[in-house]
């Protein structure tokens, strides 16, 4: 079993955060490239275990900050507001982004809609989705119905209909 020290937890928690620090900056000016996002993703789970890691190597440290000092408890006060208030929606509700609304406009139209704008035939397409084993009965049905609502393959459907080959 690994013992826990300061030693591995503190530079761990500190390579965490930088990393966090400037991919979560990147996204937020949408300047993030290549594995930004996906390093930001996974270095976050990295980072809980380091942080996690640090409090139990400074426990007494960690403690004092809960029983004494009203800035610090009103610190930690205002982050879990702050983390309880990050669950609700803003007045209005949540739209999807552009992508999802697109995506979802071409699997709910029939197919017949759809080909065109893939430049196939509604024969084509149902030919070529059939090849990637989902089937579309007639051009009046729908990727949604056809798939009865799975979306890994309206995902599959959309990759085979825009794919550059035809």
């Amino acid at each position: 079993m690994i013992r826990i020290s300061r030693e591995w937890a503190t530079p761990l928690t500190i390579g965490a955060f930088s990393l966090m620090s400037v991919t979560g900056l990147l996204m937020f000016f949408h300047s993030d490239t290549g594995m930004n996002k996906l390093a930001h993703e996974w270095v976050g789970l990295v980072m809980v275990g380091g942080v996690a890691a640090h409090a139990i190597a400074n426990w007494q440290a960690f403690q004092r900050y809960f029983l004494t000092g009203l800035w610090s408890r009103g610190l930690i006060a205002l982050g879990l507001l702050v983390l309880a208030g990050s669950f609700f929606s803003p007045p209005g509700g949540k739209r999807a982004p552009p992508p999802v609304l697109a995506m979802k406009a071409l699997v709910s139209a029939p197919l017949a809609k759809v080909a065109p704008l893939s430049g196939r035939s509604t024969e084509q397409a149902i030919a070529d989705l059939a090849k990637a084993g989902i089937h579309v009965p007639a051009g009046d049905v729908s990727i949604e119905k056809a798939t009865a609502d799975n979306r890994e393959l309206q995902g599959r459907a959309i990759a085979v209909l825009f794919s550059k080959a035809k």
